[in-house]
């Protein structure tokens, strides 16, 4: 069996959950014995030789529409449905915040993805998704997937619910790569806040920054903005007391010992599928906060204090609330039992011998 998986044009540029969900699936595959190569969307490709491609990201069909038309291969989708239409709808600003409220979720996406040629290179490679649109592209590519590979029934429901279209599928949870992410956890003077996530409006570390202003905590950020959220870093700096630290991007095996010094870790999006770091997180000793809008429910249970994005309070209740619990080691054995990329290649392998 070989498959090949075909990802974002910005896979390693702009790293992000979804960058860990391609590089360790196909990891984990190539142990079960499964070739698997990795291209990018905006690759030229020579496609016979594989079995299945396996797509990422739905919500840029554009990456994807003219890889099916050209290969005429079966292929499964890894939808990584994030929902950015909240936080355009009512925080972006100006031109782009005013085009939101009018045009809706699928044309403001359609007009990011031509926005994204214009200012940083991203070429739009398929015509078909300029004639048909964000909304109709989506649509088709559900409807052409022998199997969509979403990473929680939630997830499935709301793609469902958005596109009105129904089809198999097969959840794939992310996971937390438990030889990476190794570090001493027994250290009794945990004391940071920490939030690890790219640096953007949606991950809402501002919003964080106001809530934990002059109080106690020391809260330390690591990642990296993306390429169009230089204002927004600097904002985040701006407002950024004395209490805060910015460390930059650190590679997954450094920030282990970030994790293993934090009392808590907050995620307060405005969106989340999972947030992938609080996964990390509360596999290595952290009480987690994170935001309580998108699939969040359906992987951290009772195991997480949610808090909601717009609310500097509810944020500031959440996080006093997890740094004065005591750490529950079955948030672990939880993890281990359901969330690794052992188990994840594993389903995700099922998945390809039910298409094949």
């Amino acid at each position: 069996m070989k498959i090949l998986f075909i990802a974002r044009a910005t896979l390693h540029t702009t790293f992000g959950g979804d960058s860990v969900q391609v590089i360790s699936t196909a990891e984990y595959l190539q142990k079960l014995g499964i070739e698997v190569d990795i291209r990018l969307a905006n690759e030229k490709i020579d496609y016979s030789t594989y079995d299945l491609l396996h797509f990422f990201n739905i919500i840029r069909p554009a990456d994807i529409l003219n890889h099916v038309k050209k290969s005429r291969k079966p292929y499964v989708i890894s939808p990584v449905f994030v929902d950015y239409h909240e936080y355009d709808k009512t925080q972006r600003k100006g031109f782009q915040g005013l085009m939101s409220k009018i045009l809706g979720r699928d044309k403001t996406e359609y007009w990011k993805a031509i926005a994204r040629y214009f200012k940083n290179g991203e070429k739009i490679n398929s015509t078909q998704y300029l004639l048909w649109g964000h909304k109709k592209s989506i649509k088709k590519l559900i409807s052409g997937a022998k199997l969509l590979l979403p990473n929680s029934h939630s997830e499935y429901n709301r793609l469902e619910k958005a596109y009105g279209v129904s089809a198999n599928y097969q959840v794939v949870p992310y996971a937390v790569d438990s030889t990476k992410f190794i570090a001493d956890t027994s250290n009794p003077e945990r004391k940071n806040i920490l939030c690890v996530a790219q640096i953007e409006g949606r991950k809402n570390q501002l919003n964080l920054i106001r809530a934990l202003k002059n109080t106690h905590y020391q809260l330390v950020i690591i990642g990296k903005p993306t390429p169009n959220s230089q204002a927004y870093y600097k904002q985040c700096q701006a407002e950024a007391g004395d209490n805060v630290s910015f460390l930059g991007f650190l590679p997954q095996e450094e920030l282990a010992k970030h994790y293993a010094q934090a009392k808590v870790h907050v995620l307060a999006s405005w969106f989340e599928t999972a947030g992938m770091t609080t996964m990390e997180a509360a596999y290595l000793g952290c009480n987690i906060v994170i935001t309580d809008k998108g699939d969040t429910k359906e992987y951290y249970q009772d195991y997480a204090y949610y808090c909601n994005p717009d609310e500097l309070d509810s944020i500031k209740k959440a996080v006093d609330k997890a740094y004065a619990a005591s750490y529950n080691p079955d948030v672990k054995n939880f993890i281990l039992e359901n969330y690794t990329w052992n188990l994840a290649a594993e389903k995700t392998l099922s998945a390809y011998k039910k298409v094949l």
